[in-house]
């Protein structure tokens, strides 16, 4: 026995320890009222955008894809649609709001990947009957959130 765990148990705690720093980072709100609009472009491969939108009663998930993700892309997903069917069933809502937000991690997955997994999410999620919002990927944007104050309204995930 470590500090009360068994070596079983430590050897657990450390591997999920060492995991979440690896895999790719959501952090998910339930929002009244979200707001955005396009900013500035920072990649160049993508569309030109002029956007500004509002979602009421949304999930909003900023999501950060990191490098290790490109591996287990299928678990990632998989994980990834579970969680926002989960919060978004807590508040009775199908609505959800997409936002990469690459501040979450030094590790980075390629921009092109990242974009794949999440388009494939949105197609997903879409068929399951959900009314999905993108902020347009590859530019800043500038948003307001208003987050509800219930506990579940702010959960942040390692997947």
């Amino acid at each position: 026995m470590l500090n009360g765990l068994s070596r079983i148990q430590s050897a657990k705690m450390s591997s999920l320890f060492l995991r979440g720093n690896k895999f790719m980072k959501i952090i998910m709100f339930y929002a009244p009222s979200f707001w955005f609009k396009t900013f500035e472009k920072v990649l160049d491969n993508v569309p030109d955008s002029d956007i500004e939108e509002t979602a009421e009663n949304a999930v909003v998930v900023f999501y950060h894809v990191e490098a290790e993700d490109v591996d287990r892309k299928s678990n990632v997903l998989s994980k990834l649609i579970k969680n926002l069917k989960w919060l978004s069933g807590k508040f009775k809502t199908n609505k959800i709001v997409f936002h990469s937000f690459n501040h979450l991690s030094v590790s980075k997955a390629p921009a092109d990947f990242s974009k794949e997994l999440i388009d494939t999410a949105i197609e997903r999620l879409t068929k399951s009957g959900f009314n999905i919002t993108e902020t347009p990927f590859g530019f800043l944007n500038e948003w307001k959130i208003h987050v509800a104050g219930e506990s579940l309204a702010k959960v942040f995930k390692d997947l």
